[in-house]
């Protein structure tokens, strides 16, 4: 974790770099060690590609949707 820190303090501005962005979350993924749904995924490499996260959002409009109503 003290090696994620140290990766990830220049986090400043990435809003501004896709591509940044995507590479900063697949390691940061990676470093949790835990199975990650395939949307994450298909996210980074949008990111990755150069796509906006604002043009990814509205490619998928219930990403991130925590609402767990449906669960009951």
């Amino acid at each position: 974790m003290d090696s994620m820190a140290n990766d990830f303090s220049g986090i400043e501005g990435l809003e501004d770099d896709p591509k940044a962005m995507g590479r900063m979350m697949r390691k940061m993924g990676r470093e949790m060690g835990e199975e990650l749904p395939p949307e994450f995924d298909e996210v980074v490499d949008r990111l990755e590609s150069g796509q906006s996260p604002e043009e990814i959002e509205s490619a998928f409009p219930d990403l991130g949707n925590t609402d767990s109503s449906d669960d009951d």
